[in-house]
């Protein structure tokens, strides 16, 4: 086969290097070496109870056939709730679009949003699938540079600052990856007001919403559709419930939207996998809700300790995470560059990180990310690891 053409879209994208430093790391394990695994954004927790329990029954050998396109109704009617109960936003569930991951949400967005030529505002640094999905449609993504003092976030400034007439939409995530860091609540609003104004579409991604630090009332973080109901939000159970591997996501879209993505799911997926549906039926229920939270909490108590660790051995954190499991530190000052650093800290002292170039250009060179979704054994033990192994540079 070696006279296989292939396309310039495949050739153009760029490797995940948090998924290439797995590979390298699961090599060293075949040798026999225990690799501190910080690269991935993958709970350890796995789904809750009852929803495990949910899929055996759903295995038993009952026919499975396919779902609607859109969704088990019952799932997409326990979502909507779901934004009522913990968000205080009314969502029709005739607006909620179940996906095969938030990756799928994100291409069928996508899809229904984007045409050639278009430009896509999106963060520097940033998810770096988001913009690959968006680059295949044909767009151009527009990397706005951010800072500390943004959070690594866009805000309304830059996002005006970097518009041009062929801008057609801004897509973000609250809270980030790489950098765990939410966009303020009124600083999101002024941004989904100026894209508005525009006749700009709104992609926020909020896969790790729900794992954010609650206000000081106990509240939890308001949902973009607060703000502004007729942005596309995207969600997924991967990360607050667990279930990464069980391929399941939804978005909320614009009621004239539904059609369209329809339309695509019905040709591009067919539907989301119909027992992983009927298990995540029982993510709702306050049984496992429950367990979630206490996992929420977990997080937070690991996000202390490998705070408290990086601090103690040297590696800075310019802003702290809010939301998701990752923390987004600089290794300039080691005089490695991120990829030596990932590289180096992986033969060395086997621990697995991500260097900044999967996520940008601006802090490429300068920062690493961290996961801290494994468990607080694994989180010590990495810092330890990190610390003799910074201790041996000159």
């Amino acid at each position: 086969m070696s006279d296989v053409r292939i396309s310039q879209r495949a050739q153009a994208v760029a490797p995940f290097y948090a998924m290439e430093f797995g590979k390298q790391a699961a090599a060293l394990e075949a040798q026999g070496h225990h690799v501190v695994k910080l690269n991935l954004g993958e709970p350890d927790f796995g789904a809750p109870p009852a929803v495990r329990n949910a899929m055996r029954e759903a295995m038993d050998g009952r026919p499975m056939p396919y779902t609607a396109a859109l969704g088990l109704p019952a799932l997409r009617q326990v979502i909507a709730g779901f934004y009522d109960n913990q968000h205080g936003v009314e969502v029709d569930p005739a607006r909620v679009v179940v996906t095969a991951g938030a990756s799928a949400a994100l291409v069928l967005a996508t899809a229904a949003l984007v045409d050639p030529g278009d430009e896509v505002l999106i963060a520097d640094p940033s998810y770096p699938c988001n913009r690959q999905i968006v680059e295949s449609f044909g767009a151009r993504v527009s990397l706005v540079p951010t800072t500390a003092e943004t959070r690594f976030q866009l805000d309304a400034s830059s996002v005006r600052s970097s518009w041009t007439d062929r801008t057609r939409g801004v897509m973000i995530a609250t809270p980030s990856n790489p950098t765990g860091t939410s966009v303020p609540a009124g600083e999101l609003a002024e941004i989904c007001d100026l894209a508005r104004e525009r006749d700009a579409w709104r992609i926020v991604d909020e896969i790790y919403l729900n794992l954010s630090d609650h206000d000081a009332r106990g509240r939890p973080p308001r949902s973009a559709l607060s703000c502004d109901p007729d942005a596309v939000v995207i969600n997924s159970f991967s990360k607050y419930f667990g279930m990464t591997g069980w391929r399941l996501g939804w978005c909320v879209v614009p009621e004239a939207l539904v059609p369209a993505m329809e339309r695509l799911a019905q040709n591009y997926f067919l539907c989301a996998s119909a027992p992983a549906q009927h298990a995540a039926l029982e993510c709702f229920t306050a049984e496992s809700l429950a367990v979630c939270e206490a996992r929420r909490i977990e997080f937070a108590e690991r996000r202390a300790l490998v705070l408290d660790g990086l601090a103690r051995i040297g590696l800075p954190v310019p802003v702290p995470p809010d939301g998701a499991f990752y923390v987004y530190f600089d290794v300039d000052h080691t005089g490695l560059t991120s990829w030596q650093f990932c590289q180096r800290a992986l033969q060395e002292a086997h621990v697995t990180l991500t260097p900044g170039r999967d996520f940008g250009v601006h802090t490429a060179e300068s920062h690493v990310r961290l996961s801290y979704a494994a468990s607080a054994d694994e989180l010590r033990e990495g810092i330890t690891r990190l610390e003799k192994f910074l201790a041996r540079l000159p």
